[in-house]
């Protein structure tokens, strides 16, 4: 019969392992260093010997998901950049227009009224002024390159679907728990006012 304690323990640290993308490629060598541990067995290696073991794995872990990352924002770009209707600037950054205006375009200086609507490119939400229903006012020259890049191009009125590079995005640090190193941002951004 099977001790549901024990059952539990190991159902909990396999989902752990899972869900941080960690990979037991022998289940008999991860079940002898347990029972090693457990049993007061001298272990195979020294707990430093571990930690400089899995400190190397979890860095090539990191920097393989940082390429997919990269690769994946760069794919992403190429496949939008082919779209009716969606101009790449030299920088990069993409955008198409969903609603056309005739408006004052904010200079670098102007602070802005938006609304806007951030994603990553699989759909997650991770900044929303629409959601809270509140628009968000914020100097041009205080937000990030490919947003400064475009609110100068956009006419008050009108409202865009923005595309931004990591480079002209969080480049290499990310931001927060949401956004990863070398993220592709998608904004909708609708640009409400130049607040004087």
């Amino acid at each position: 019969m099977t001790d549901k304690i024990s059952y539990a323990i190991g159902l909990s640290m396999g989902h752990n392992f899972k869900g941080e993308g960690i990979e037991i490629n022998n289940p008999e060598d991860f079940s002898k260093a347990v029972l090693d541990v457990l049993q007061d067995r001298e272990p195979e290696m020294t707990i430093e010997e571990a930690k400089q073991v899995i400190n190397t794995y979890f860095m090539k872990l990191h920097e393989e998901r940082m390429e997919l990352n990269k690769k994946a924002g760069a794919e992403y770009q190429m496949i939008n950049g082919k779209k009716e209707g969606v101009t790449t600037l030299p920088s990069g950054v993409q955008y198409e227009v969903l609603k056309k205006s005739e408006g004052e375009k904010p200079s670098a200086t102007d602070k802005v009224k938006c609304h806007y609507h951030g994603t990553l490119i699989n759909g997650a939400v991770f900044d929303s002024s629409v959601e809270r229903g509140e628009p968000a006012v914020f100097p041009v020259n205080g937000v990030i390159m490919g947003w400064q890049e475009i609110l100068q191009m956009m006419p008050v009125g009108s409202k865009w679907r923005v595309t931004i590079p990591y480079q002209h995005a969080y480049g290499e640090r990310g931001a927060g728990q949401s956004i990863e190193p070398y993220s592709t941002l998608i904004f909708d951004i609708e640009l409400l006012g130049i607040e004087k």
